[in-house]
């Protein structure tokens, strides 16, 4: 792809030291991210609530020997955490902020695969501006590889078009789904109350050019076909700052503009117990339920996941051009490594291989926010099976053969 699109100057980076600290052994912690980084990185200092078991996590994914092993207390990650070290949380949220402070009181990068909340984007501001430190967030599967292949579709749109009005659909859905899917559509690896806790928050989108707000977003499920398979899809969260996010021209009119989650078709009916209890709104029941399943429905060690992303955009002018352009990611997972820890690990991985090389400026950086940083990680996703296959219609009258 081209060069930035006028690409603001940032701060250039406190110089890295070396030293990654990785954070956490949990699921999302996998072979190919961590090795990545075990070789990129002089010194690699592995996180858990006790040495043991980070030790059994590295020998578990084969990496026994490669990293050095940390019993993590606040007090003990405080004190061997040094001027241009990188931390990597692969904690639950609510613990980034914390995390993320300590980094700008020692001056070190951080980074984690989670959304930029309010508190995380004021804090990497002002790390930024007291020690030029790096902030990546956002960086994993959903979000991070999605944020890679829209950016990298406008980008190529805007190539085609020029500055041209159009009008422009956009959708982005992920999903990590059974690779064989039973009669309640899912299995849960983790966090089974996040995932039942997710549906009582509003999505909000545009669709049919207005803006919509779905109170209870798995009512605004849809059939969706990808590659001859049917799934079902819904919208998830706030979409409307992505728009400025992925740098959406002005002149564009957009028609639909979603993100959202995509579910094995069936699923819907499926979690009818589901839906009638997060709608009755009693916490307590919500989260019985949710254990009550994951139990029931909880992932083997002999069941595989799979992962499916599709990100499309597609642009029409007034005089009948079209323009279309896709990506599809479909990985399922093996013995050795769940496709959805290489598609969250790899990412941030390679993100803190940016870090390391002063490739990323001070500051917050969203997996990449450019669309030449943003193909750049593309490409090495692509060498590694996670760039998905790219589909285009170039500019065409409507009607006409593609």
């Amino acid at each position: 792809m081209s060069s930035d699109l006028s690409a603001p100057a940032a701060p250039a980076a406190a110089p890295a030291s070396g030293t990654v600290h990785w954070i956490g052994t949990g699921l999302s912690t996998g072979r190919s991210g961590l090795s990545l980084v075990c070789e990129r990185a002089r010194r690699v200092v592995l996180w858990d609530r006790t040495a043991e078991r980070a030790a059994a996590r590295l020998a578990a994914l084969g990496l026994a020997g490669r990293a050095e092993v940390r019993a993590l207390t606040p007090a003990a990650l405080a004190a061997e955490t040094g001027a241009g070290d990188v931390l990597v949380s692969m904690l639950p949220a609510a613990e980034h902020a914390p995390l993320l402070g300590l980094a700008a009181d020692r001056g070190a990068h951080f980074a984690c695969t989670s959304y930029t909340s309010p508190e995380l984007a004021e804090q990497a501001q002002r790390a930024a501006a007291r020690a030029r430190t790096v902030v990546l967030t956002e960086a994993g599967l959903d979000p991070g590889i999605d944020h890679l292949m829209a950016h990298d579709l406008v980008a190529r749109a805007r190539e085609a078009f020029g500055p041209s009005p159009a009008t422009a659909v956009f959708t982005s859905y992920c999903g990590g789904l059974p690779a064989v899917p039973g009669p309640f559509r899912y299995r849960f690896s983790w966090a089974p109350h996040g995932v039942l806790a997710a549906l009582a928050a509003p999505a909000r989108y545009i669709e049919a050019r207005a803006e919509v707000t779905a109170p209870r977003p798995w009512e605004a499920t849809a059939p969706l076909t990808l590659a001859g398979e049917e799934f079902e899809a819904y919208p998830n969260r706030d979409s409307l700052p992505f728009v400025a996010q992925y740098g959406i021209p002005y002149y564009w009119h957009l028609d639909t503009f979603v993100r959202g989650t995509l579910r094995n078709s069936g699923w819907r009916t499926a979690w009818k117990e589901v839906f009638d209890t997060v709608s009755a709104g009693d916490p307590d029941a919500v989260r019985a339920l949710a254990y009550e399943l994951a139990a029931r429905h909880r992932a083997g060690p002999a069941d595989r996941d799979r992962v499916v992303l599709s990100v499309s955009l597609e642009l029409r002018t007034r005089s009948g051009e079209r323009w279309r352009g896709s990506r599809l990611l479909d990985l399922t997972g093996g013995p050795d490594e769940s496709a959805m820890a290489r598609c969250v690990s790899l990412p941030v991985a390679y993100g803190v291989t940016r870090i390391l090389s002063g490739a990323l400026p001070a500051g917050l950086n969203r997996a990449a926010e450019t669309p030449g940083e943003a193909s750049r990680w593309l490409s090495f996703l692509g060498a590694h099976g996670l760039a998905g296959r790219y589909e285009e219609t170039a500019p065409a009258p409507t009607g006409a053969p593609a």
